[in-house]
């Protein structure tokens, strides 16, 4: 698996046009945006940008928010415009927009090509119809699969992004969910753990105690993790897993599985994976179901004593672990890991030397 480096001039557009107020959603918490910036804003905004980023043609201008399309035309017209004057020619290299999979037509389309879009996500968070329901989404995952589809005919890049641990979801709606994006192989996939807000209907079910997410924050790593191993293997990017720290996200949430290096307590568990993965094979032995069971390593010896792992240099502290977690874990199974670094070894790979 290959991390992938993805530079954005975030702008967001909280609500506005938005025909749904979906059970999770407080956007203004989420980005911390208190109101709708203009097209001088933009321009302002892509300026600064200008002067800071060192390659610009790798970057592009994201419109956030989640309904960008069905904000009223002559505004995204005048946001659009404004971008499109610092897209091409050296500067950056496209504009990026995040919208509904129910606001997306030909003419809509046409339009964003127009202004020199390239890459398109939609907000399919669930491909349950019973979970989208229960959430308000006011879309089903036959929209998905239609807007995706269409989207992809216009050569945009598609991104989807999912939401896990929403009301009414188990962990089989989850990566059945994952499994159906799969299908449709967007381009990128951004994911991102419940998170439940003051405010919001979420909140509202949780504090009453209807609304309990379906695993605790331990099994919410793990399983995401899984998920940015599955995806990656299919060829489909993860740019994103976990909301960026927030002040006002952490004011105001009451419940989830937040915290603010969501991604990174991923990644340490990938390299978790990978050792076990590699030290079973060393020892010619199946892999276990979990990890974990006490009893996994008293019956392989093979496995015990000390071990030697390369590391790309940049990924050192991720296959040691926040706080050292992999160094211990494996401690605790009489495993005992030392990581040392090598530039010859890809990024996502760990290699036995000893």
């Amino acid at each position: 698996m290959k991390q992938n480096k993805h530079a954005n001039i975030s702008i967001f557009v909280p609500h506005i046009g938005c025909p749904h107020r979906c059970s999770f959603c407080d956007q203004r918490t989420i980005s911390g945006a208190q109101h709708a910036p203009d097209g001088n804003e933009v321009r302002e905004i892509c300026e600064k940008a200008l002067s800071e980023i060192k390659s610009p043609e790798t970057a592009e201008i994201a419109f956030f928010g989640g309904s960008f399309t069905a904000v009223p035309r002559r505004y995204m017209t005048e946001l659009l415009e404004s971008a499109s004057l610092f897209v091409g020619d050296g500067i950056f290299r496209g504009i990026r927009i995040s919208t509904r999979p129910d606001c997306i037509t030909p003419e809509i389309l046409d339009i964003l090509k127009k202004y020199g879009v390239t890459s398109i996500e939609l907000g399919a968070q669930s491909m349950s119809d019973t979970v989208l329901s229960a959430n308000e989404r006011g879309h089903t995952a036959e929209d998905v699969y239609k807007a995706s589809d269409l989207i992809k005919s216009y050569g945009f890049e598609l991104g989807l992004q999912m939401m896990f641990g929403l009301y009414k979801s188990s962990g089989d709606d989850e990566f059945e969910t994952m499994n159906r994006i799969i299908e449709i192989h967007p381009d990128t996939v951004r994911i991102y753990p419940v998170v439940i807000l003051k405010n919001t209907r979420l909140g509202e079910l949780y504090q009453s105690g209807e609304y309990q997410p379906f695993c605790g924050f331990d099994d919410a790593v793990e399983s995401v993790a899984s998920m940015m191993e599955t995806f990656e293997e299919n060829g489909i990017k993860v740019i994103k897993c976990g909301l960026h720290a927030s002040e006002f996200v952490e004011k105001d949430m009451i419940g989830g599985f937040y915290h603010p290096a969501f991604r990174e307590l991923c990644e340490n568990v990938i390299y978790r994976h990978l050792i076990w993965n590699v030290l079973f094979e060393m020892a010619d032995l199946n892999r276990p179901q979990k990890y974990d069971q006490k009893e996994t390593t008293r019956k392989f010896e093979k496995i015990h004593g000390e071990h030697i792992f390369a590391v790309n240099p940049s990924c050192i502290s991720k296959a040691v672990g926040q706080r050292k977690s992999n160094i211990r874990h494996f401690r605790e199974q009489g495993i005992y890991i030392k990581i040392i670094g090598d530039e010859n070894v890809a990024e996502y790979k760990a290699e036995l030397r000893r």
